[in-house]
């Protein structure tokens, strides 16, 4: 416990602050692992519920929060067949990102985007507007490991921040050991799963116990920081703590069969909230809260 103490210490000493308030409007999602429409790109079946979510958050405007593994790039060597296959969903995000409503947080899947040189290598190349020589048109976007919201509210009289984190931290195979596994799923998972429907154990989304293990220190290390809120994904599992429980909040992935999972603050309340199918028809549902912030804080 000791490293991923240190890793976590670390993640949130080094957090970009981001300020918000009553007026505030934010949805957080994570892994939707989006691939190249393959056989292995799980996002795929919900790439018109995902659309359909990102619209209505656009169009109301949001601040979109990912929270790590947006791209699978483990089982993809390349970004490019990856935009190809999702470009419309990443001009919406380029939309976002010009209204200064964008925040992404890389996870063990998208590790590669802790390197500023490969995000620029990866993600630049397509978003440059080539008939333009405005080089401000960029899609000029920072990965981040950790970002703090902190509260700016006269109702709200506290110093206490969110924290936002992918989750891997917690993960010592899937955060130091990042580069074995993703050897791990490219050359021995991936071909098992496509012969005989073998489940990936690096995987804590498809490990039951190693994801509770990886719950079980992110509580440990909130309960040792005074109670430490966090909103984290990673294992795919939603969580949303009754009022007085260690705060650890999970916002499930976009993965899961017919419908993705989120956490929405609004009015400095918290939801989590599904979008799925019903009847034909794309429809949110809540599912935890509202509950007000000041109540984890």
């Amino acid at each position: 416990m000791g490293i991923i103490n240190n890793i976590l210490d670390n993640a949130f000493k080094n957090a970009e602050n981001i300020c918000i308030d009553e007026n505030s409007k934010l949805i957080f999602f994570s892994d939707m692992h989006k691939g190249d429409n393959s056989y292995a790109d799980d996002f795929a079946h919900n790439v018109k519920i995902y659309t359909h979510a990102l619209t209505h958050y656009f169009e109301d405007n949001y601040i979109y929060f990912e929270l790590g593994d947006g791209v699978e790039l483990w089982e993809n060597n390349s970004f490019e067949p990856i935009y190809n296959t999702y470009k419309a969903i990443f001009d919406l995000q380029l939309e976002f990102h010009k209204q200064n409503r964008l925040h992404l947080l890389y996870g063990n899947h998208d590790m590669v985007f802790k390197d500023k040189n490969v995000v620029e290598k990866m993600l630049n190349t397509f978003f440059i507007d080539k008939q333009s020589k405005d080089k401000q048109l960029l899609f000029n976007v920072a990965f981040k490991e950790s970002i703090l919201l902190e509260i700016d509210s006269k109702i709200y009289n506290t110093k206490k921040s969110i924290l936002l984190i992918h989750g891997h931290q917690a993960d010592f195979m899937n955060y130091v050991m990042w580069r074995f596994n993703r050897f791990l799923v490219r050359f021995l998972w991936m071909p098992m799963q496509k012969i005989f429907a073998f489940k990936d154990p690096t995987s804590p989304a498809k490990n039951f116990k190693n994801s509770i293990r990886v719950e079980r220190k992110l509580k440990k290390w909130s309960f040792k920081n005074n109670n430490q809120m966090i909103i984290a994904g990673h294992t795919h599992r939603p969580k949303f703590p009754d009022p007085g429980e260690i705060p650890y909040f999970n916002d499930g992935s976009c993965v899961h069969p017919e419908s993705i999972i989120g956490i929405e603050i609004e009015n400095l309340e918290i939801s989590l909230v599904k979008w799925h199918l019903n009847n034909g028809q794309i429809i949110k549902s809540v599912l935890e809260g509202p509950t007000a912030l000041n109540l984890f804080l």
